[in-house]
């Protein structure tokens, strides 16, 4: 049916406009996400340039039923943003502007489709940062870190998306605008409600505007690169350098040996800094505030690590150039995707004691059933934030590597999403990290705020 003949989505272009509204050969070539390689798939996408232009959307979605699947950045990892070619798709790419700026209380402004590197950018102009830090800065929105409580590479030192966010609004299923958007840091008043959207997925509300934190930028960062022979070493290592640099460690990323080689080999790039074959590799970034000391201190404190046995070989970025390639290392996925042809993604998280025992076991059991697969870990270890890359091999038995992932975390108290939500792929698992009456709990505050269940239907759970 074309849009002239289709009542909802005359409605709907009235809102928009012309060039708010893509159905049919004009939605051709749009991309479902960086990670899907497919088309997207939609009975239309809507791009609303305001809040009041998504509250009326919504009305006229809940009146004709009609599913709606908010989307940022489309960057996520666990499917949250997945649609089909009955769903509204609803883009905040034209929302995208920074409102406000703010030095003397540190806080900025934005529409939910401004993307995070923009912001990042912004506060940098005024000596600030924002906190949250991820590798697919330059393409996702800051309405899909809310909606997924992103975390990324300084979770250790600020906390994830949610201690970013002072204030909220929020259009609801039937179109009601929720507007929270405070700029202090304390407001005892009642229930947090902010906080019920943050990490929902687009399942409550569709976030459209936010009041974020920032804090003053460091003078400069140090980035470390270490080997490091064990396990023991790593989690003493990073007791060493908080307790001996407070405040100071900001990101404390852990490459298991086979990361490290394969994104410093022949299908990278980048040259290895460090050529030890030791188990692990520490990367670090240190906040220093006295430009001299700082950078000394810590040359002390890599040199003691280095007598005393608990690295191997370091190595201390000389250059912002040298710095980027230490991170290159980390965030890059171009190697893997260059060596195989399909990767499964995992982010979980558990007790750093428990890491190396379940790393062990998840990849003797893995390559067990499937001799041709292979395993690449690493991750955020500083806040227990661990990650696979998983080659499955011959079969591609999703379903059987997934239980050998998410499986073992009940007994280990852990969570089968650290950072990235549960959206589609992990909601099978979601009662591995979540009760029976938490879920349940989940269901009852869906149903009591979106009734119809048209906000982003079967994410997180089944209704």
């Amino acid at each position: 049916m074309s849009l002239r003949n289709n009542p909802l989505l005359v409605q709907l272009e009235a809102v928009v406009g012309t060039a708010g509204i893509l159905t049919g050969k004009a939605l051709a070539g749009r991309s479902a996400g960086i990670w899907s390689g497919s088309e997207l798939l939609a009975l239309a996408l809507l791009r609303p340039k305001t809040t009041a232009e998504v509250s009326s959307v919504m009305k006229i979605c809940r009146a004709f039923g009609q599913a709606v699947v908010p989307a940022g950045g489309m960057t996520g990892l666990a499917g949250g943003h997945e649609s089909t070619k009955t769903d509204i798709v609803l883009s905040t790419e034209r929302m995208n502007r920074i409102e406000a700026m703010d030095s003397r209380t540190r806080t900025m402004v934005v529409e939910a489709g401004v993307i995070l590197q923009t912001v990042q950018e912004r506060a940098a102009q005024d000596g600030l940062i924002f906190a949250l830090d991820l590798g697919a800065r330059a393409s996702c929105t800051i309405g899909g870190n809310i909606a997924t409580n992103a975390g990324g590479v300084r979770v250790l030192r600020y906390g994830m998306m949610r201690e970013q966010v002072l204030g909220l609004e929020v259009v609801l299923a039937d179109g009601t605008i929720v507007s929270s958007m405070f700029d202090v840091l304390k407001n005892n008043t009642g229930y947090d409600l902010r906080q019920m959207f943050i990490g929902s997925e687009g399942t409550l509300g569709i976030v459209t505007r936010a009041v974020l934190r920032l804090h003053e930028a460091p003078l400069a960062i140090e980035t470390a690169l270490l080997a490091v022979p064990s396990w023991d070493k790593v989690m003493e290592l990073l007791r060493y350098f908080d307790a001996a640099l407070p405040g100071a460690l900001a990101a404390y990323e852990v490459l298991w040996r086979d990361f490290y080689e394969l994104n410093t080999g022949p299908y990278s790039s980048v040259d290895p800094p460090l050529d030890t074959g030791t188990a692990y590799y520490l990367l670090m970034d240190v906040f220093i505030s006295d430009h001299e000391y700082g950078r000394t201190r810590l040359e002390e404190l890599l040199t003691t690590a280095l007598e005393q046995g608990e690295i191997i070989d370091g190595a201390l970025a000389s250059s912002e150039t040298e710095r980027a390639k230490f991170w290159q290392i980390r965030e890059s996925f171009a190697p893997e995707q260059d060596k195989f042809d399909l990767i499964y993604g995992y982010d979980v998280s558990l007790p750093l004691e428990a890491m190396e025992d379940y790393v062990v076991d998840v990849r003797s059991r893995l390559l067990e059933r499937f001799s041709d697969a292979s395993l690449l870990a690493y991750g955020h270890i500083g806040d227990g934030n661990l990650h696979f890359s998983i080659y499955p091999g011959a079969h591609r038995d999703r379903d059987a590597i997934d239980e050998m992932v998410y499986f073992p975390l009940q007994a280990l108290h852990g969570s089968v999403s650290a950072e990235h939500g549960i959206g589609l792929e992990k909601k099978a698992y979601l009662k591995y990290t979540r009760s029976e009456a938490e879920i349940e709990l989940m269901r009852k505050t869906k149903r009591m705020m979106d009734s119809d269940n048209i906000l982003n239907p079967g994410k997180l759970f089944d209704l």
